[in-house]
């Protein structure tokens, strides 16, 4: 299993600090779930489970996720 993905997009001029948190894990069933979060930075996200039959098939939903969110402007947090 891979670490979860964050994903922080912050633009201080329009009050905009937002994070995004994707993971791939098993499921009591068997199977596999995508699991995404997301919301505001320093506050409680949604969270959204979508359940996948393989373990491929969840990290191919988390690569796309991860693109499209890459191309709206969220980027990995940087480290101080």
């Amino acid at each position: 299993m891979s670490a979860p993905v964050v994903l922080h997009r912050v633009d201080p001029s329009r009050n905009m600090a937002r994070f995004y948190l994707m993971d791939v894990q098993p499921d009591l069933f068997g199977g596999w779930s995508f699991i995404r979060e997301w919301g505001r930075i320093g506050r409680g996200g949604t969270l959204r489970a979508l359940p996948c039959p393989t373990q491929e098939a969840a990290q191919a939903a988390l690569e796309q996720q991860r693109q499209a969110k890459e191309r709206r402007g969220y980027a990995p947090p940087i480290r101080e």
